[in-house]
């Protein structure tokens, strides 16, 4: 935690002590936490078999650190075989498959089954 953040929480945890503390002004550091206070962002692409959380994964890759990662060629050997492992392991969906593309299956639309990711360090 750098120290921008660290003096937000001890801003209010002081506030708490002294019975300043109200709820406005901890959701007003939280907002900032939310927006100032993480490292980065990580992405998680993951394009499943289904638009079904459950569904396996069929291929994927990484935005961390700025670099991307296919991952390891054999499919065994991903961090994750479905959306809710990686749900399980802290990421979270910022965005679903694009479901209207899937409603006529006679024709290609594209992935139509990408789920996208992300985690914030």
């Amino acid at each position: 935690m750098d120290g921008q953040c660290q003096a937000v929480i001890d801003s209010c945890i002081q506030q708490f002590r002294a019975g300043t503390l109200d709820e406005e002004k901890l959701r007003n550091a939280l907002d900032w936490l939310t927006v100032n206070g993480t490292g980065h962002q990580d992405l998680l692409y993951l394009q499943a078999g289904s638009a079904a959380v459950s569904s396996q994964v069929v291929g994927m890759f990484t935005v961390e650190d700025g670099e991307i990662d296919e991952g390891p060629p054999d499919p065994d050997d991903w961090p994750y075989q479905s959306v809710l492992d990686a749900l399980k392991d802290g990421w979270r969906i910022i965005k679903f498959p694009e479901l209207a593309l899937l409603l006529d299956d006679t024709k290609l639309h594209g992935p139509g089954v990408e789920f996208i990711l992300e985690r914030r360090r």
